[in-house]
């Protein structure tokens, strides 16, 4: 017997399926087949359609304190194979986006417009699930195999918590949803929710990954009269072009003059909305300094890693400059990602340039090649490829 999954009927079963494991830091992941276990109250099991490679999966797939061996990946779309109990917001078959933030849609901050947190989120770099604390994988050995991102997408099935599952419409496709549970939201939302760019304004955007071009999709959309894309990568303005970037900066090849001297000078005195999609304590300073006087605004999207510090003038702070950071660009899961997903369909935003390539499942470790390598944007990774 099938569901409206697709997949055989193991309800309230473990399923037997393949999972591309990181078993150490750095080295290349390893498909196994592994057992996922039914899903508990408030829980959802989901079949992974496709997965795509964030840079953060990156990042932590490097890092050698966090638990062994673990399933990475939170950008994925899926239909949900089963349900726990207290269940309500989805059921089976229906199309779902995995997400690493949580959004319980009860708490105090999930109903409060200041922030995009949950009360019931907690870390969302821990090792199982939320409620229990244990893992929902095993090996075939029986060996448990640590979450990761509430979400774990680089597996066939996967069980997440319902906070962290968002309900959309089957119009989109599948390999444009996956883009919305993670990069593309956060850029795009880091415009319109954390910015609020207006029309008119000028923009500098420090990173032009994928975040970073999402960033400057917002932008555009919002009407910024200049968008200035700041990378060491001269072939990223090409690129850029494409997703709304009007200017260039490329800080090597600016002779003497830092990166923010020379965004005063193209925007007369600083850009209004500046962002920080790299992750450098250096960068972060340089965007906030490339900022207008007065009223600019500068939003940190990247993730610091090294433990370095970002060093501030505090009379710049007193002249009227803000600095702010952003988890998954101030969205709100439940409600933000359909809207997103709506603007989609009605052609507001664009999302098929950021798929650079396609690969099946068995290759999921060239994907990481061409990240390393700067190779393109996105690559999905189809689970039945």
């Amino acid at each position: 017997m099938e569901n409206k999954s697709g997949a055989q009927e193991y309800r309230g079963k473990p399923i037997i399926c393949k999972a591309a494991i990181c078993r150490k830091a750095g080295e290349p992941l390893v498909i196994e087949e592994i057992q996922v276990d039914p899903p508990k109250a408030w829980e959802v099991r989901i079949k992974i359609i496709c997965t795509s490679l964030c840079h953060s999966d990156v990042t932590f797939w490097k890092m050698d304190r966090l638990p062994f061996p673990r399933i990475l990946g939170h950008e994925a779309v899926g239909v949900v194979e089963s349900v726990g109990e207290h269940v309500e917001q989805v059921k089976e078959g229906d199309l779902v986006v995995p997400v690493f933030l949580a959004n319980c849609g009860e708490c105090r901050d999930c109903k409060s417009t200041r922030s995009n947190t949950c009360s019931m989120g907690g870390n969302q770099l821990s090792k199982s699930m939320p409620r229990d604390g244990s893992s929902r994988f095993r090996d075939m050995k029986g060996e448990v195999l640590h979450h990761s991102f509430r979400v774990s997408s680089f597996s066939e099935y996967t069980v997440v918590d319902v906070i962290h599952v968002v309900k959309i419409t089957r119009d989109i496709p599948f390999d444009k949803a996956c883009l919305l549970s993670c990069g593309v939201s956060t850029g795009v939302g880091a415009a319109w929710k954390v910015a609020d760019v207006d029309q008119g304004s000028t923009v500098a955007i420090f990173g032009l990954g994928a975040v970073g071009l999402a960033v400057a999709v917002g932008a555009k959309q919002r009407g910024a009269s200049k968008i200035i894309g700041v990378d060491l990568n001269p072939e990223k303005f090409k690129i850029g072009k494409k997703f709304g970037v009007t200017d260039f900066v490329n800080p090597d090849t600016c002779k003497e003059k830092p990166a923010s001297e020379v965004i005063k000078e193209m925007t007369n005195g600083g850009a209004d909305y500046c962002f920080e999609c790299i992750g450098l304590a250096s960068s972060m300073a340089e965007a906030f300094n490339s900022s207008r006087e007065g009223w600019g605004k500068t939003v940190i999207l990247g993730i610091e890693m090294h433990g370095s510090s970002v060093t501030l003038n505090p009379y710049h702070l007193m002249r009227g400059r803000t600095i702010m950071g952003s988890l998954f660009g101030g969205i709100k899961p439940k409600s933000d990602i359909p809207f997103l997903v709506n603007k989609y369909l009605d052609k507001e935003i664009c999302l098929d340039d950021f798929v650079s390539r396609e690969l099946g499942f068995k290759d999921i470790n060239k994907a990481f090649d061409h990240l390393l390598a700067g190779n393109g944007l996105r690559c999905i990774i189809w689970m039945d490829k």
